[in-house]
């Protein structure tokens, strides 16, 4: 199964959104995360029905930035973009009636929830404003690119 990348995708794509003056149309992010720019839309339809970017159309228009960053967390975002429950492992009810099927999913269950309380905890804890002081430091250290996307 492939890895959904969703959310760190979309957190590049703010992080750049949140360093540069002026929109991202669907094309320049579409080339940035290549894909193709129905499927940024689709994705940055998420971000704009929660408030965390705006989109104009027409000559200068584009995707921008428009969330606080100092409260806006990394469990926002992916909830924005739509991101899937964070683990899929588990049971798959076939047969309720089974007792080690039951046994069986009521022990991963609750594993499952701990993990996911723990995961989402620690998304939450982190803001867009924190990733920023992050990347900034690792551009000023000047190991490090925009990967060409200034």
């Amino acid at each position: 199964m492939r890895n959904d990348s969703r959310l760190s995708r979309m957190l590049h794509v703010l992080l750049h959104m949140a360093r540069h003056d002026g929109p991202f149309t669907s094309e320049q992010i579409g080339k940035m995360l290549d894909t193709n720019p129905a499927v940024v839309r689709r994705t940055m339809a998420g971000l704009r029905e929660a408030g965390y970017v705006t989109s104009l159309k027409g000559h200068g228009g584009g995707w921008t930035i428009v969330c606080d960053l100092v409260t806006t967390s990394l469990l926002d975002i992916h909830r924005a973009v739509g991101g899937p429950r964070l683990f899929y492992i588990g049971g798959d009810e076939a047969n309720p009636a089974c007792a080690v099927a039951r046994a069986v999913d009521k022990a991963l269950d609750g594993a499952l929830k701990e993990a996911e309380a723990l995961l989402n905890a620690r998304l939450q804890g982190v803001t867009l404003a924190d990733l920023l002081v992050d990347f900034d430091a690792l551009c000023r250290a000047g190991n490090w690119t925009i990967d060409g996307h200034e």
